[in-house]
Parts: structure tokens; C-alpha cells; sequence
């Protein structure tokens, strides 16, 4: 696996090195940020990262990226590993990028010895105007020593938050703009969940997620096709830094129709009151699939039918193919019964006697008979669902109409008798009657559900849609860019 024999950028030095650590077996990362709830996309990038190793005899680390305190907590921590767990997956080590922040500082210290990286006190404004125009910062040419001074006095904190930050030295005249001297690091005063109140300078995902899978011998670093851009510098960075370089391999993200995967949206979501939590089963959470009744088996499944390319980030996978996984696990494991959700009283009058009734034998696994049966009481007074019921035949229409009987499912036919309704116009009840030598089969079309009023159990059913209006959501998230209301990490 890879491009470009990107191995090949390594020395024999770091190469030999990386075979003494991991005995030449690959080793893959799964490596979420803690800010938030795993979704389905985190699904797809867990199981690809696991099965690659896996296959291959290797072995998966769960690294948390844990770079922005603004944004994390051992809720989103404990929740991660969870969710990796009830997923099936067992790691290899759980580790931090945290773990790693000593060594991070001494080589950042060491970039600004060799002249690659500087204090710089731009604005964020200042900065990415001068990213943009591939303008140097004016603060790029100071000299070792002064930057030196200036990173330590970052350190112990005699900066305010935005104040200046630690620039990484590459090329500001780059085409990519991920190469135009990307933050390092900057000031945070916020307790870490990790490593509390130690630092209050944190590295940014650019400088740390190279070195951190570099230090931990990485040999595949698969990431989806929006880290692309980031390709140069992961490999520059580690150059000048003097580091193993792992394999990169970008692969297409997992876009669902009807549905939002980013945790940005769905924070928002959460803030703005228009879901219950993290959790809500509306949401493709892990967490909100796993309330709606998915089992790790239906989304790991799924994960593997639509596998991995290096095309189609572009592309959306039809949220029904996820529920189409869902109902063949269903029909496999679940034994059926019969509910009726808006009932509507069906009167059987040729079942007048008070204790007449009809035993109905069904299948418990319609699709597996073999499974065994179950048995279903027939009464005088049953439910039937609303919607299999119509006052004026439709032709459309399987359920039952005057014009048109049906099969009570297992049992009998019957057809319409009269319908009785309420003062306020309501129907009261409907009357039928079974046709207990149904010959005419040919003009039957429906067999409906149904519950036997004397054995029926209230029921509560959860239905779930997805109703974001995802369009004003974006443009609320827009607005608050422009307000300057977000923090990126």
C-alpha cells in the first residue's frame, strides 16, 4: 500500500530502526480528536484501520488527538473508547498525543535551532491575509536566539491567548497552501483533560499528527482525501526533523444522504436545543445509532460493503443502503409479531359467540421458517392499522375497502360489512365478516396486520426521520465564522 514508494524517503538508518520497533508487522492508528461523538464516518475509518492491520498480522493503536483543550473532555474520551469497544475492536495501546507533548516541545525547540520555525505576533487575521497574498510574516526573519527567548517566554506564559504563536518555516510561496508556514503552536490557558495545568502552549494538529505517528512507528498513516493538502508538510516536517516517515494513503470520507456527519453541524445541533444530546437517536452518532437499535454487526457490515477507494469523496451512499443491513440482521434475529400504531376497531360478526376464537399459526422468521412457529389468537374484536382501511376503494390500495377484501395475516378472510361511525363523524368501528370458502383469490391483493383487542399490550413505538434543515444550519454556522464565534483547533 501506498504512492510515490513513499518508504523509500526514508533513510536506512530510520528504516532499520522502525524494523527493530515493530518486527516488520504494519501498525495502523485510529486516531479521533476528543471533541465530540464518534458517527458513522469514524465507523468506516476504525473498522479500515483495524482490518488493514489485522490482514496483515500488524496491529492498531486508539491515539487520541487530544491538542485542543477549548474543545475536549473526558466525556468525549470515555464515550470514544466505548464505542470502540462495542464496535468489536480491541487495540493494540491506548495513547495521547499528549503523552508526547515533551517531546513535541524539544522538537520544536529544535526547528527553531536549525532556523525552521519562528515566533511570529501576526493577527489570525494578519496571518491568513498573508497566507493568502503568499506574503512572509514581517516577524520570519528573526533570529535564533530571539526566537528562542521568545517560544520560552510563550512557555511560562507571559502572552496573552493570540497574542503570537510558533510558526513552522517552509515556503510561503507555495501552491499548496498547507506548506505557507502553518501554526505550530499557540497559547491556550485551559486545563487539559490529560495533563491539566502543565502547559499552557499546545501544538496543533499540522505539527503534531506526523511526528506522533512517526514516534510511535506507524508504518500506514490512512486518512481521508481532505487531508491530501496536508501530504507536503506531514513529509517535510518530518524531514526536518530528522524522522521516520510513515506510508500516507488518503481514502474517499463516508457521505450518508439526509443525514450530517460533521461534528461542527452536530454540535451546533446540540447547542441550538434542535436534538436531544449527542445521543439522540435521529443523529449517526454511534451513539444515536446504537439508540435507534443497530447492532455493531449492522454498521460493521455495512462498513465493509461500501469499503475504500482513493476516489469519491465527493460521492453520497444512499442512507437506505444502511437500513437495508439492518433489516436483513432483523429478519435473521428478531422474531416478528404483529402492532398496530393509529388502530381502528375491526368487528368480526360471524364470531358472535363470547369465547369464539381462531387459533393462526405463523412463522416467528419469515425468512426461516425452519426457525419455528408462533400463535396468534383471533377475536371477535381486533385492530387493524388505519392506513389498511379506506372508505372509498382506491385501486392502488391492498388494504381493505367495500369493494375489497383481505386476508387477516395468518388467518381468515373477511370482507367489509358496514362502518359505523361517531356524533363527531370519527369511526367507531368497522364491521366484516370472514368468507369462510374464499374461492375468488385472484381478487384478493392484501394481507394486513392485526391485534386481537382482549390480548393487545400497550406499546410505545419510537419513529425517527431526518428532519435537519441542513442548508440553515450551514448558514448559521457561516454566520457565526464571520462573527468569529468559532475556535479551530
Amino acid at each position: 500500500m501506498g504512492r510515490d514508494c513513499d518508504i523509500g524517503m526514508n533513510s536506512k538508518k530510520h528504516m532499520d530502526e522502525h524494523h527493530k520497533a515493530t518486527g516488520g508487522k504494519p501498525l495502523t492508528r485510529f486516531p479521533p480528536e476528543p471533541n465530540g461523538y464518534l458517527h458513522i464516518g469514524h465507523a468506516k475509518a476504525m473498522r479500515f484501520n483495524f482490518v488493514v492491520a489485522a490482514e496483515n498480522g500488524g496491529n492498531t493503536y486508539l491515539r487520541y488527538d487530544d491538542t485542543n483543550p477549548d474543545k475536549e473532555n473526558h466525556e468525549f474520551i470515555d464515550h470514544i473508547r466505548k464505542n470502540v469497544e462495542w464496535l468489536g475492536w480491541n487495540p493494540y495501546k491506548i495513547t495521547y498525543s499528549s503523552d508526547y507533548f515533551d517531546e513535541l516541545h524539544e522538537l520544536a525547540i529544535k526547528l527553531i535551532k536549525k532556523g525552521k520555525a519562528y515566533v511570529c505576533h501576526q493577527s489570525a487575521l494578519e496571518m491568513r491575509d498573508c497566507r493568502e497574498k503568499m506574503i512572509n510574516s514581517p516577524f520570519r526573519d528573526r533570529s535564533v536566539e530571539e526566537n528562542l527567548k521568545l517560544f520560552n517566554h510563550m512557555k511560562q506564559g507571559r502572552f496573552s491567548e493570540g497574542e503570537c504563536s510558533l510558526r513552522v518555516k517552509m515556503n510561503m510561496q507555495s501552491d499548496n497552501a498547507n506548506l505557507r508556514d502553518f501554526v505550530a503552536y499557540r497559547i491556550r490557558y485551559t486545563s487539559h483533560p490529560m495533563t491539566g495545568d502543565k502547559w499552557c502552549i499546545y501544538p496543533t494538529y499540522d505539527f503534531t499528527h506526523c511526528i506522533v505517528d512517526s514516534l510511535e512507528n506507524i508504518s500506514h498513516s490512512l486518512c481521508t482525501l481532505e487531508f491530501e493538502i496536508r501530504r507536503e508538510s506531514y513529509y517535510q516536517l518530518l524531514k526536518d526533523c530528522d524522522l521516520y516517515k510513515p506510508i500516507v494513503w488518503e481514502y474517499s470520507r463516508l457521505n450518508i444522504s439526509n443525514t450530517i456527519l460533521s461534528k461542527r453541524y452536530i454540535e451546533k445541533l446540540v447547542k441550538m436545543g434542535k436534538c436531544s444530546g449527542w445521543g439522540d437517536p435521529r443523529l449517526m452518532t454511534l451513539e444515536g445509532l446504537r439508540n435507534r437499535g443497530y447492532t455493531p454487526s449492522m454498521l460493521n457490515d455495512f462498513c465493509a460493503q461500501i469499503g475504500v477507494s482513493r476516489k469519491g469523496n465527493e460521492n453520497v451512499t444512499s442512507y437506505h443502503l444502511l437500513e437495508n443491513f439492518a433489516r436483513k440482521e432483523s429478519d435473521r434475529l428478531a422474531p416478528r409479531t404483529f402492532g398496530v400504531m393509529d388502530p381502528v376497531l375491526l368487528k368480526i360478526n360471524n364470531l358472535k359467540e363470547s369465547n369464539a376464537v381462531i387459533k393462526c399459526k405463523g412463522n416467528k422468521f419469515p425468512a426461516d421458517p425452519s426457525k419455528g412457529d408462533q400463535t396468534f389468537t383471533l377475536t371477535e374484536n381486533v385492530y387493524i392499522d388505519k392506513n389498511d382501511f379506506l372508505e372509498v376503494h382506491d385501486k392502488g390500495s391492498h388494504g381493505l375497502s367495500p369493494e375489497q377484501p383481505v386476508c387477516l395475516k395468518y388467518g381468515p378472510w373477511v370482507e367489509f360489512v358496514k362502518c359505523v361511525k361517531k356524533a363527531d363523524g370519527s369511526i367507531d368501528h368497522v364491521e366484516v365478516k370472514i368468507l369462510p370458502n374464499f374461492e375468488n383469490k385472484e381478487k384478493l391483493k392484501g394481507f394486513i396486520h392485526w391485534v386481537s383487542k382482549e390480548h393487545a399490550m400497550n406499546a410505545t413505538f419510537h419513529l425517527y426521520e431526518p428532519h435537519f434543515l441542513v442548508e440553515d444550519l450551514k448558514g448559521k454556522m457561516r454566520e457565526d465564522e464571520k462573527e468569529g464565534n468559532t475556535n479551530p483547533n
